[in-house]
C-alpha cells in the first residue's frame, strides 16, 4: 500500500537530531532484557511479566504472519483495554504492519466507513462486551470488504466464518516458523506504525498517521517530564483507540519499563480500587474521570496513598475542580492539565514545580522541542494575553491524513499545523484553551462530529434543516443538543424519535445529541448562513445554565 505523507526529505532533516530514530519494538526489547520478571501488564483477565509477553508477542507475529499480514498492511484492533490489545500491537508492529485502533462503542456506520478506508487485512473483535454482539454485527458488515482476510474474535461465541484469537496465542507457530522470519523484516523509525482516527471540521472521520519516531518521541517526553521509573506503574481508564490511551497506556510503559493497568469500563469504584490494590503512581484521563474520583462517594475507604499524579486531558478543565482538589486535604495526588490532539500528542503539560495559580489557571507549558503560536486571522502572532488561533509544530506531530495528502496541507500554514482550537498565551509561555476554531463537541473527552451527525439527521424524512450545538453539562463538560426545523405538514419530532433514528442508522450512541428543540424558524444572516451562537445563546437561556468553560 502506498502512503502518501508530509515526510519528505526536507520534512526528515528538520528533525533528524530530534526524533530517538528508535523503535516501538526497540523499547519493547530493551524493557524485556531489563526487566524480564517484572508485571508489564495487568487487565482484569490476566497479567504477564516483560518475558511472558515477549514471548506471546513473538507468538501472535508468527501466527499473523502465517494467516498473510506483511509489513505495511492494516490490522484493525476494535477491542476494549483488554491485554489482548497490547499484545496485537507489537506483534503487529513486530511484522511492520500497521496499527489501526478502532473505538468499542463505534457501530455500524462508523466501522464500515474506518474499515473502508484503510482496506483493513485483519480485524479483531470482542465476542461480547458491555452486552453488544460484536460478530453479529461485523458478519452483516463482512460482504462489503472483499478486502478482508480474517477475522480473530477474543471470546467464544463467534460464526464460522472467523477465527478464535487462541488461533494466535495458543498455537505454538514458534515451532512451524523459524525467528528469522522476523528478524529479517527491515524496520525504520519513519515507517508509519498507526492509522488512528479523529474528527474534524468536516465531520468525515479522518485517518491520522503516526510514525514509530512522532509516537516515540511524545512518549518519551511524559518520561521526562513526569520523571517516570522502572517503580512507577500507570492506570489507564481511557480507551486504547484514543490517542491518550494508545500512546500513554499501551506504547509508553515500555520506555520506562513499568507496569500497565488497564480498565475496560469505566466505574470510579473499580478504579479507585485498582489505585490501592495494584499501588498505582499515575494516571490520565479526560476531565469526567478526574471529576468522578474526586467526587466519588466512597474515596475515603480506599488507601490511594500511591497515586501521584493526575494527568487530566481531551477536554478542558474547570478551574473550579482543579481548586476543589487542592484544597482536599484527602486528595494527596497531583492534577497536571495538558492540552494535545491525535495529530500532535500532549503538546502542553503544567508540572509538579509549577505554582498553584499556573495549575489552576493554565493548560500548562510546550513540552520541550514542540512550539506554539497564536496568530490572528492573517497569521500575524498576536500580543500575550490575547485570544487566537492556535498553532503548533515539533517532532511529535503526524504525518498526514491517510489517503488525503491535499487535506493534510490544507490544514497547515507553511509550516504550522493549523489546531483549530483558541487560546490565549501569558507572558510565560503558559497557555490557556479558550474556545474553538472546529466545529465539534467534546463530550466528555470524546470529540462529537456535527456535520457529521447533522447530515445524518437530514437523512430523515420530515427533517427540513437541523443545526447541533453544545450545550454545557456538571459531568461531561458538553452534550449534543439538536434544534430542527420540520418540513410542512410534519408532525414535530421528539427526542426518543430521533435517538431512534439515529440507532436505526447505525450512529454510536455516544454521537446521539441528548437534547432536542424544534422551532418555527432558524435565525441566519443576510447571506442565509444559520446563525449558530444564536441558537446557542438560545438554548442556554432557555435551559438556565452558564457556560461549562468558566
Amino acid at each position: 500500500m502506498k502512503f502518501e505523507s508530509l515526510l519528505t526529505a526536507d520534512y526528515k532533516k528538520r528533525y533528524e537530531k530530534t526524533w530517538h530514530h528508535t523503535t516501538i519494538i526497540d523499547y519493547l526489547k530493551r524493557a524485556i532484557a531489563n526487566h524480564p520478571q517484572k508485571w508489564a501488564i495487568i487487565d482484569s483477565k490476566s497479567r504477564y511479566t516483560y518475558e511472558e509477553l515477549g514471548q506471546l508477542v513473538n507468538r501472535v507475529a508468527l501466527g499473523l504472519h502465517h494467516h498473510g499480514i506483511k509489513k505495511d498492511d492494516v490490522v484493525s484492533i476494535y477491542l476494549p483495554n483488554w491485554n489482548e490489545f497490547v499484545i496485537l500491537h507489537f506483534a503487529i508492529t513486530k511484522l511492520g504492519a500497521i496499527t489501526n485502533p478502532l473505538i468499542p462503542i463505534y457501530r455500524e456506520r462508523e466501522i464500515d466507513y474506518m474499515i473502508k478506508k484503510v482496506k483493513s487485512k485483519a480485524l479483531i473483535i470482542p465476542d461480547v462486551f458491555r452486552e453488544f454482539n460484536y460478530p453479529k454485527m461485523i458478519e452483516n458488515l463482512l460482504p462489503q470488504w472483499p478486502f478482508m482476510d480474517t477475522i480473530f474474535v477474543v471470546g467464544t461465541n463467534y460464526p464460522p466464518t472467523m477465527k478464535n484469537f487462541t488461533n494466535l496465542s495458543e498455537i505454538p507457530w514458534e515451532k512451524q516458523y523459524d525467528h528469522s522470519v522476523l528478524d529479517l523484516i527491515v524496520h525504520d523509525a519513519n515507517d508509519i506504525t498507526e492509522i488512528i482516527f479523529t474528527s474534524g471540521t468536516t465531520g468525515s472521520p479522518k485517518g491520522v498517521m503516526h510514525s514509530h519516531n512522532t509516537l516515540s518521541i511524545t512518549a518519551n517526553y511524559w518520561m521526562k517530564h513526569l520523571h517516570l521509573t522502572s517503580d512507577d506503574v500507570l492506570l489507564m481508564p481511557s480507551t486504547f483507540a484514543h490517542q491518550t490511551g494508545f500512546c500513554y497506556g499501551v506504547q509508553l510503559p515500555s520506555h520506562f519499563a513499568g507496569t500497565a493497568v488497564y480498565l475496560d469500563n469505566w466505574n470510579p469504584d473499580d478504579f479507585l480500587s485498582l489505585i490501592e490494590q495494584e499501588q498505582v503512581t499515575i494516571t490520565a484521563g479526560a476531565t469526567p474521570f478526574v471529576q468522578d474520583t474526586i467526587y466519588a462517594k466512597n474515596l475515603n475507604q480506599y488507601n490511594i496513598s500511591s497515586l501521584k499524579t493526575f494527568i487530566a486531558l481531551g477536554a478542558p478543565i474547570p478551574r473550579r475542580l482543579i481548586q476543589q482538589a487542592t484544597d482536599n486535604p484527602t486528595i494527596q495526588f497531583k492534577i497536571l492539565a495538558g492540552w494535545g490532539q491525535t495529530e500532535n500528542g500532549l503538546v502542553t503539560l503544567t508540572s509538579f514545580e509549577d505554582h498553584e495559580d499556573k495549575l489552576i489557571n493554565s493548560d500548562g507549558y510546550p513540552l520541550y522541542d514542540m512550539e506554539l503560536k497564536i496568530v490572528d486571522a492573517q497569521f500575524n502572532e498576536v500580543p500575550k494575553h490575547t485570544e487566537g488561533s492556535l498553532l503548533c509544530r515539533g517532532p511529535a506531530l503526524f504525518i498526514g491524513y491517510f489517503g488525503e495528502i491535499e487535506k493534510t496541507r490544507s490544514e497547515f500554514y507553511e509550516d504550522w499545523f493549523i489546531t483549530g482550537d483558541l487560546a490565549i498565551m501569558d507572558d510565560d509561555g503558559y497557555i490557556r484553551i479558550s474556545g474553538r476554531a472546529k466545529d465539534i463537541i467534546i463530550r466528555g473527552g470524546e470529540n462529537i462530529p456535527i456535520s457529521y451527525i447533522e447530515n445524518i439527521l437530514f437523512e430523515h424524512d420530515g427533517i427540513a434543516a437541523v443545526q447541533l450545538v453544545a450545550i454545557p453539562d456538571k459531568r461531561l463538560q458538553e452534550k449534543a443538543a439538536a434544534i430542527v426545523l420540520m418540513h410542512p405538514n410534519n408532525p414535530p419530532l421528539c427526542l426518543e424519535e430521533m435517538q431512534q433514528f439515529l440507532q436505526q442508522k447505525g450512529v454510536a450512541k455516544n454521537y446521539w445529541p441528548e437534547y432536542l428543540e424544534v422551532l418555527d424558524t432558524l435565525p441566519r444572516t443576510a447571506s442565509g448562513k444559520i446563525q449558530k451562537y444564536k441558537l446557542r445563546s438560545y438554548l442556554l437561556k432557555k435551559l438556565g445554565k452558564e457556560d461549562a468553560k468558566e
